[in-house]
């Protein structure tokens, strides 16, 4: 089974250990951010959302002009426009990009988060919006004349779109950990996306969603997608002294940003739960599972890495292959360096050993060295 990769691109440089840089709409940045993942053999870069970020949709046009295969996945988090308006706007931009759209639904994990917007259902109710907002969604792709609508959370009258998808369909990539979350994920996703949790729990989430699709008759349907932070050196004991200094300037960064300073506390979504739950067993889980930032952070997002040699790193990739992942969302902590890192060294490795495995054949040996 083939395997792709997504990257991330933001609206300016930063991360956790580096304070952002440039205005909040940094053009020049986001063009030789996408530039470089398209080079570096990225299938996808992720264009997240929040109550306070740029609008993700404009992003993914303007990064679809500056690229010519690299697919924007981008979040949209379902209640604050129409379902039906929805369809048309990433109909269009999929028409603009030639295919290439592809949609991340974060239903929304936190109620204050939410509240900035004006959102105040609560979260299993929020989940049930967006079963209905997707089931919309896609009947405005697929209708060929107009229908009516009448929901719980919606009501439509002749509903229409000139304007459909390049191939009938934009994948559905969908996040959410709680059992509400993988009840919808089972009925709509492509894709279902998971943080990076340690192998063992990671395959008990895979068999978990697997069973709710294929009660919803799609169990050949779904595939799996797993967010990590990989720390990459010459040398295993380079990467871990890397890493120890990404920990440090994070810890002097984290408190200065706007976007920490916002954020409205203990989570209350369960994958950073399941994230601080991995934390709290220590620094290292598994082989080299990296989980200091996600302590640090609140486990707010993607926070855990891997560190390593690029090999050692693709040998845990290819763990959770076997246990079945076939999409890697990877960023660093040093957003543009390291994607043109893994592009050059992470990338290719990870594709020839899932090769290797898809024919039956054993990994190289050099591959697989510690």
């Amino acid at each position: 089974m083939t395997i792709e990769f997504v990257g991330l691109v933001g609206n300016q440089d930063g991360s956790e250990s580096r304070p952002s840089t440039g205005p909040v709409v940094n053009k020049p940045y986001v063009s030789l951010s996408a530039r470089a993942h398209e080079s570096g053999g990225f299938d996808r870069v992720l264009i997240g959302y929040s109550s306070f970020s740029p609008d993700g949709i404009q992003l993914a046009a303007y990064l679809s002009h500056r690229t010519e295969r690299l697919s924007p996945l981008v979040a949209h988090r379902p209640g604050f426009v129409a379902p039906t308006l929805a369809a048309r706007t990433f109909a269009t931009l999929d028409q603009l990009n030639g295919g290439r759209a592809a949609i991340n639904f974060i239903t929304g994990g936190h109620d204050a988060e939410q509240q900035r917007d004006g959102d105040f259902l609560a979260h299993d109710e929020r989940y049930e919006r967006t079963d209905e907002y997707i089931v919309l969604l896609k009947r405005v792709w697929t209708s060929g004349q107009p229908f009516d609508h009448e929901g719980r959370y919606y009501k439509v009258a002749g509903a229409f779109s000139e304007v459909k998808p390049v191939h009938g369909h934009i994948p559905i990539y969908f996040s959410g950990s709680s059992d509400a979350a993988i009840r919808v994920a089972a009925k709509h996703a492509d894709v279902y996306m998971l943080w990076g949790e340690p192998v063992e729990q990671v395959r008990d989430v895979v068999r978990r969603v697997r069973a709710a699709a294929a009660e919803a008759g799609r169990e050949n349907a779904i595939r799996f997608s797993l967010s990590l932070r990989p720390v990459l050196a010459d040398t295993e004991e380079a990467a871990w002294r890397r890493a120890d200094e990404i920990l440090e300037r994070a810890k002097a960064t984290i408190g200065q940003s706007p976007r920490h300073r916002l954020r409205p506390g203990p989570p209350q979504n369960v994958g950073s739960q399941r994230l601080l739950a991995v934390a709290a067993q220590g620094k290292v889980v598994d082989k080299r599972l990296w989980t200091e930032i996600a302590a640090l952070s609140g486990a707010g997002g993607n926070s855990t890495g891997l560190v390593g040699t690029p090999a050692q790193v693709a040998e845990s990739l290819l763990d959770y292959y076997d246990a079945g992942i076939t999409t890697f969302l990877i960023r660093g902590f040093d957003p543009l360096r390291d994607a043109v890192q893994y592009g050059q060294e992470l990338i290719p490795l990870t594709r020839a050993l899932v090769a290797q495995r898809a024919a039956g054949a054993a990994p190289a040996l050099e591959a697989r060295a510690a």
